[in-house]
């Protein structure tokens, strides 16, 4: 499958801001793998609020912005636009004007669940997101523990207008067999809208965006793939992305034999 273009929305690429990309130099190899995958654009999320980062908009936008110009300069033929990973917190709220989106308005943005569990008022917190305008796209739901146990956790914030997001490596494989397993039942069941890298300068961390777009459309046909794409270019314009199609996940019969 060629695509002319592919567009990843989740990326620790900017230097020395997380846990993404220590120096400048390790980010200049981050752009360069991104094209060797067939990248073209790339939105930078570095952590915010999570337990060890807080990188606020502006800084965000000036780093961008530095870095940009440095691609530039080295000839590095890659857009790169400011984003964050919103790490979910009680009070997001009451921070909305220091949040960045997925696109210049706001329309679309990245939000982080913790990795052990999804957070009692995550409910109400991504009701008050949507009443600002911003429909939360939920990052990584494979990796998250208790989305793990019952994807269907998944199914019930997708009916409620929030999209998400697979991490690319996950499907291939990369984070192990069962994130794999769940992955595809995911992609299966279109509860998730979009694949991005979620690249950092660290082992096992690569792009490998064309390569998971690449079984998906083996797993499940081309159409299935384009239109992750299609998707991914929508949020960066902020242009109308809706779920449509999904089906919760049906769980295992267990057999007793007495």
């Amino acid at each position: 499958m060629k695509l002319e273009k592919i567009i990843d929305l989740h990326c620790h690429i900017l230097p020395g801001i997380d846990d993404g990309s220590p120096d400048l130099e390790h980010s200049i190899t981050l752009a360069n793998a991104a094209l060797k995958d067939g990248v073209t654009h790339i939105l930078a999320t570095p952590h915010h609020f999570d337990n060890n980062y807080v990188n606020h908009r502006q800084d965000v936008i000036t780093l961008t912005e530095k870095f940009q110009r440095e691609l530039e300069i080295r000839g590095i033929d890659l857009k790169i636009f400011p984003g964050q990973e919103v790490h979910i917190t009680g009070e997001l709220d009451r921070h909305y004007d220091d949040l960045l989106g997925i696109d210049a308005r706001k329309k679309y943005m990245l939000l982080e669940f913790p990795h052990s569990n999804v957070p009692a008022y995550a409910k109400r917190m991504i009701f008050e997101l949507q009443k600002l305008g911003t429909t939360p796209v939920i990052v990584h739901p494979e990796r998250n523990r208790e989305i793990q146990k019952d994807p269907n956790i998944l199914y019930d914030f997708i009916q409620k207008g929030v999209l998400s997001q697979l991490t690319a490596t996950s499907y291939i494989g990369g984070f192990g067999e069962e994130v794999a397993e769940l992955s595809r039942k995911l992609v299966k069941h279109r509860l998730v809208q979009v694949v991005a890298s979620d690249a950092h300068a660290l082992k096992g961390r690569n792009f490998v965006l064309s390569e998971a777009l690449n079984k998906i459309a083996q797993d499940l046909g081309a159409e299935h793939a384009y239109e992750f794409e299609k998707n991914a270019e929508k949020l960066l314009n902020g242009k109308n992305v809706i779920a449509h199609g999904y089906s919760s996940v049906q769980k295992k019969k267990r057999f007793f034999f007495f």
